[in-house]
């Protein structure tokens, strides 16, 4: 290995590629600054600096060897891809053996100006980012340190640098959060509104304006988009409101207004997106539905697009569906062992069939893919009818339903059962046809899997009694019923003691909530932007058709007949296990009363 003369304090190491060809193989770096590289601290590598300090054993150091030997990289991501590892951890170690200081960008104050110093595309390519001045020096943040680096850091910026590490995530996060797509918004609404002042009143935009790439209107909705994605939202509204258009996105469950825009311009936002979706831009009256995929930030993106007149304008909601994300393993959704292990049997079953039920944005969606991949068999012919599509099984035969060439819910699900199915998915039961579909299906041998739109568990089951469906067909086809919602977790950045409200005390111990003195909650920093909250949890309650509950559903039975029997047989409800969540400070009170309050 060539050694390097030790750079100063605060400098930089060598970078090191990708089969670590030019350094030490083991490690992927070079030796800590100011040490002797023929001495102890010289020939101490990474890997066993990580098995002496206890981050990682022996077993896992050979397993990540041997990972690298064969794929290439960095020892440190290896770790990290395997688990071994977190990122944070990771960089406390580099700093550690390298003699850097560590950035927090989670607690950091960020500074806006400096994001002038840099721009968008040198941060995303050399994954660094700009945190504060100390004296005449720019601190960057970055997860490689290496002299070159900084060199091309101090040109791009003209400012003599300061590398600091940070783990390659926090680094990635703080550039989507600070880069902001929407910064060049306001120069677009000027150009759009002096384009606007010499248009002719009441003239339509003609198609270049919707169209062309150059356009404002075109360059605004993609950076709408753009920012949505990065914010890691869910639903994109478009509200007009009289003089003004709002844009507002649903992160994690809850709304956020990020943009407000003239009321000049939301015909044409509103067109352009038509024209995006292969929708009617000249019907402005009748609700339309549409689809359309975009490639942002190298990903692949399903947008779902649905318009509708209001008093103030055509309103445009516009879910994201992010194909390149991971179809989450039913051990992974959140369910406690005793209602995972019992779930995991029923969708083991050879017929029935097994519904999810929940309001809009619950995650319904996500446990019956969850629940697919874990029957998904090469013995079995499974396939599914879905509205759209949201994510790709290579083995699985997925049907898309069309509206206009007549392949509905209904229509679909009575062609699947010509095609020798032995796994059914349904979407998403809307109408009393599809209902009576999946019923006989389940009856006939096949096992049927599919959502319904319900308060609860029990609620599903009245659902499908006042659609006519009758109560011992309910009886002899449904095996289980698991009623969801999604809470924010708090914060892990900024996760901190507080003292509850008077009210949310009340409500805890009303819930039956464990006597505890401490209570946690999100103080709000950069990762959550100010929330306390980041990503999402799923609460679940499984009512399981015992002979029991089968007797009381066909005699109709009331919602709290059925409720009460099924918590007597061990079900735990929907605030019993949010409740469990708020004891072991993973949520908070607050969250439960906001997202699922229930009677």
């Amino acid at each position: 290995m060539t050694t390097t003369e030790p750079p100063p304090a605060g400098g930089h190491v060598p970078t090191v590629s990708s089969n670590g060809s030019s350094h030490d193989r083991t490690t992927g770096f070079g030796p800590k600054p100011g040490a002797d590289p023929q001495g102890e601290a010289g020939r101490k590598r990474l890997g066993e600096q990580l098995v002496a300090s206890g981050l990682i054993s022996e077993a896992q150091l050979d397993e990540a060897l041997a990972m690298q030997s064969s794929g290439g990289g960095l020892l440190g991501e290896v770790l990290v891809s395997m688990g071994s590892l977190t990122e944070q951890a990771l960089a406390q170690a580099l700093a550690s053996f390298f003699g850097y200081e560590v950035a927090n960008l989670r607690r950091e104050s960020i500074d806006s100006a400096l994001l002038d110093l840099i721009p968008e595309d040198v941060a995303r390519e050399y994954m660094c980012f700009p945190v504060r001045f100390e004296g005449e020096a720019l601190c960057m943040a970055v997860a490689e340190p290496s002299d070159e680096l900084s060199s091309r850091l101090a040109q791009a910026s003209g400012k003599r640098v300061k590398l600091l590490i940070a783990p390659m995530g926090d680094i990635k996060w703080a550039i989507d959060s600070n880069y902001h797509a929407l910064g060049n918004v306001e120069r677009l609404v000027q150009v759009f509104e002096s384009v606007e002042g010499s248009r002719r009143r009441g003239q339509e935009m003609s198609e270049s304006e919707i169209v062309s790439e150059d356009a404002p209107i075109v360059q605004l909705v993609d950076s709408i988009l753009t920012q949505a994605m990065r914010d890691r939202t869910s639903d994109v509204h478009i509200e007009p409101t009289g003089d003004t258009v709002r844009v507002r996105f649903r992160i994690d469950g809850a709304m956020k207004e990020v943009l407000t825009l003239p009321g000049s311009i939301g015909p044409g936002l509103i067109s352009r997106i038509k024209i995006m979706a292969n929708m009617n831009i000249v019907e402005r009256r009748r609700p339309q539905d549409g689809q359309l995929t975009i490639m942002i930030d190298g990903r692949e993106v399903d947008v779902r697009v649905a318009t509708v007149a209001t008093v103030g304008g055509e309103v445009c909601v516009m879910r994201l569906l992010d194909k390149t994300r991971s179809v989450l393993k039913l051990s992974e959704l959140g369910m406690p062992p005793t209602t995972h292990e019992a779930f995991s049997k029923l969708v083991r079953s050879p017929f029935g069939m097994v519904l999810c039920a929940g309001p809009t944005g619950s995650g319904k969606t996500t446990t019956l893919y969850a629940s697919l991949s874990e029957v998904n068999d090469p013995t079995l012919n499974i396939m599914t009818i879905e509205d759209p599509v949201e994510y790709v099984f290579p083995a699985i035969n997925q049907i898309q339903t069309n509206e206009q060439a007549g392949l509905t819910f209904a229509n679909g699900l009575r062609s699947i059962l010509r095609q020798d199915p032995d796994v059914i998915l349904v979407g998403e039961i809307r109408d009393v046809e599809t209902t009576r579909v999946a019923v006989q299906s389940a009856l006939t041998g096949h096992f049927v899997l599919s959502s319904l739109h319900a308060t609860d568990s029990v609620s599903a089951l009245h659902r499908f009694l006042d659609m006519g469906i009758e109560s011992f067909l309910i009886a002899s086809s449904v095996l289980g019923v698991v009623g969801q919602r999604l809470l924010r977790r708090i914060c892990p950045s900024c996760k901190t003691t507080y003292t509850p409200t008077d009210e949310e005390m009340v409500f805890y111990e009303e819930s039956g909530g464990a006597p505890k003195s401490v209570f946690y909650h999100g103080a709000g920093c950069n990762f959550c932007a100010n929330t306390g909250y980041k990503d999402r949890i799923g609460v679940y309650e499984l009512l399981t058709m015992t002979s029991e509950i089968r007797r009381l559903v066909v005699g109709w039975a009331t919602q709290e007949e059925l409720r009460n029997m099924a918590v007597k047989q061990g079900m735990s409800t929907l605030k019993q296990e949010a409740i469990r969540l708020v004891e072991n400070d993973i949520t908070s009170i607050a969250e439960v009363i906001r997202g699922m309050y229930t009677l």
